[in-house]
């Protein structure tokens, strides 16, 4: 049975390795299938879909945007979507600046907490490759916050100081998901709830799936058992697709985050299921 990762992160966004190296990946995991899903850029899908052609793999363009709702972040992924759109690039662009003043913001904190710490410390975590359109985030202030030795790990930087709730979290107005859902849909694409069981927000997937959510990502790497058992019903229940995705950012420290490419799949019959409900269509 072929297999499809639905989820993974490239250099273009807060990962490790390039476009290339995780199409790469997918096929030595013997996937048929694998999504690139930077957050808030598509500036890794032309260099992916020439590999994917290289290794013979189908490569499924997408983006992961982040958004939200009554103070929770939420990320909402979009399959098939036209990356070249001009409205729809600069709609990223937006959300790139509004990135960018958060890092700044957390930056800020963590220095009144008496941290020497800069933009430049973050920037210098930054690949040298990096190309017009790409994104720094969270996991970028988190190595440089373990290359200067105030934590020992990416996980204790996002307990003690970038995760919600944490002392130097900072999450400034953003798009709600509902405007995802119609930002993906006019891109032409297929909008699907990331990683549902982070968010504490389980009430807010009906109305996504009443107003043009197409799937859900039952299994991340992040889900419980039980997780994935009761959101696979609830796709059932709300006539969404059910997706899959290890949500992959690379390695840091020998450490793999979230979980190594195709650690989470599902069938690859679900994106042909997701190319049919692209768009407009609801």
């Amino acid at each position: 049975m072929p297999y499809a990762d639905l989820h993974t992160h490239t250099i273009a966004s807060d990962g490790t390795g390039t476009p290339a190296d995780n199409v790469r990946l997918a096929a030595a995991a013997g996937l048929a299938a694998v999504a690139i899903t930077d957050h808030d850029t598509v500036g890794g899908l032309e260099e992916a879909l020439a590999a994917g052609e290289s290794y013979g793999i189908t490569v499924v363009p997408g983006i992961e945007i982040s958004t939200v709702h009554e103070g929770a972040d939420i990320h909402v992924l979009g399959y098939w979507v036209d990356w070249r759109d001009p409205v729809f690039l600069e709609r990223l662009e937006q959300l790139r600046s509004v990135r960018d003043r958060r890092n700044e913001m957390i930056v800020e904190k963590l220095q009144a907490l008496g941290m020497e710490i800069t933009m430049a410390d973050v920037l210098a975590s930054v690949s040298l490759l990096r190309r017009e359109g790409d994104t720094v985030g969270r996991p970028h202030i988190a190595d440089a916050l373990v290359r200067k030795g105030y934590v020992g790990s990416m996980a204790e930087a996002f307990e003690r100081y970038l995760g919600k709730g944490a002392a130097a979290y900072a999450n400034p107005p953003r798009i709600t998901p509902f405007e995802a859902l119609v930002w993906i849909r006019e891109a032409g694409g297929a909008p699907v709830l990331a990683h549902p069981g982070l968010y504490g927000c389980d009430e807010l997937i009906p109305t996504l799936a009443a107003q043009g959510l197409a799937g859900l990502e039952v299994y991340h790497a992040d889900h419980t058992p039980e997780q994935e058992t009761a959101y696979a019903a609830m796709a059932q229940r709300h006539g969404l697709l059910v997706t899959a995705g290890s949500d992959y950012h690379g390695e840091r420290g020998g450490v793999v985050f979230h979980a190594p490419v195709g650690a989470r799949r599902v069938e690859a019959e679900v994106i042909h299921q997701l190319y049919k409900r692209r768009g407009e269509q609801l």
